[in-house]
């Protein structure tokens, strides 16, 4: 049988990987009598745990959120992954930055030796984020509604009043954004946390909608990059490079290359625009031949005029 204490926090790194533990799982996990969990159970109450007894055929037990908070344990690789995750909330946009950097303090002045060695030999240097910052309380306003799934109110920085339905808060190249059906507008819309000003108090509750193509990440990237909700782009094209497919394929992230000959490949490519898919194509220095559509090759032809009018004194 373990020691009380290594077992105490066996005992309680279990009770945190989950919600409910019956208590002959524990006592099997343990390799203890039940009456022994009964008793650790109560040791971990003594030193502040809310610990709750489950009721139920097998009775058991659950660790409650606490108005205080208790000593909390980490294992050797969250404690590092935490350290980690400090050293670079500078970048995220969020306007941490200095109790973040509290915060790690904090945390490597409780480690052990062990492990303070380990981080303190993993220096992140971060590049700053020159994005604005989303203040933190914002970020948890917006937050709080979209989890009560509550109309928000806010003016925006574009000096309009907004009413939306929040859905969704991601981040998206440093930014904070909410993703949201605005109910003036009949449409999905995103808006930069950092232009919000929320308005208290939140209206009423509403039943979600779902985001065009289930995925809101893929609904995010493809309204960035000018594609459609279903992520296809608004202008496709095909066209015959002389280069090696293995040359063209590492530089075509959501393109289609096909191996013609040692140097030779077909590619279908998307874009935003039909002179950015020539200009897109151009890039690959290499003679091309346009398969089709007819306007990829009218904008080939607008971009050789661009060019030549570029290249004289």
């Amino acid at each position: 049988m373990p020691k009380t204490s290594a077992r105490l926090l066996a005992l309680l790194s279990l009770l945190q990987a989950r919600r409910d533990w019956p208590g002959a799982v524990l006592a099997e996990r343990l390799q203890v009598s039940q009456r022994t969990v009964r008793r650790d159970v109560d040791r971990l109450r003594e030193l502040g745990y809310p610990i709750a007894a489950v009721k139920g055929p097998d009775g058991g037990y659950r660790l409650e959120p606490g108005a205080e908070l208790p000593p909390l344990l980490f294992d050797d690789e969250q404690a590092v992954a935490l350290a980690i995750a400090l050293q670079i909330a500078t970048t995220s946009g969020a306007g941490i930055d200095e109790a973040a950097v509290r915060a790690l303090n904090t945390v490597r002045q409780v480690m052990p030796a062990r492990l303070r060695s380990r981080v303190d030999a993993l220096q992140v240097t971060t590049v700053p984020n020159s994005a604005p910052q989303a203040s933190s309380n914002v970020l948890l306003a917006l937050g709080a509604a979209v989890r009560a799934c509550e109309i928000l109110r806010f003016d925006y920085a574009s000096g309009d009043p907004r009413r939306v339905e929040p859905h969704h808060l991601v981040t998206w190249a440093r930014r904070w954004y909410l993703v949201a059906w605005d109910l003036d507008r009949g449409d999905w819309r995103t808006f930069r946390a950092d232009r919000i000003t929320p308005r208290i108090p939140t209206g009423p509750r509403f039943t979600p909608r779902e985001v065009p193509g289930g995925d809101v990440a893929a609904f995010v990237i493809n309204r960035f990059r000018g594609a459609d909700a279903t992520g296809a782009w608004p202008c496709r094209g095909e066209v015959i490079l002389d280069l090696p497919a293995a040359a063209v394929s590492r530089y075509t992230r959501d393109g289609v290359v096909e191996e013609l000959g040692p140097n030779r490949c077909r590619v279908v490519l998307g874009s935003w625009s039909w002179p950015g898919l020539a200009a897109a194509i151009t890039r690959f220095d290499a003679d091309v031949e346009v398969i089709g559509p007819p306007e990829l090759r009218e904008a080939f032809a607008d971009l050789a005029r661009r060019c030549t009018k570029a290249a004289l004194p």
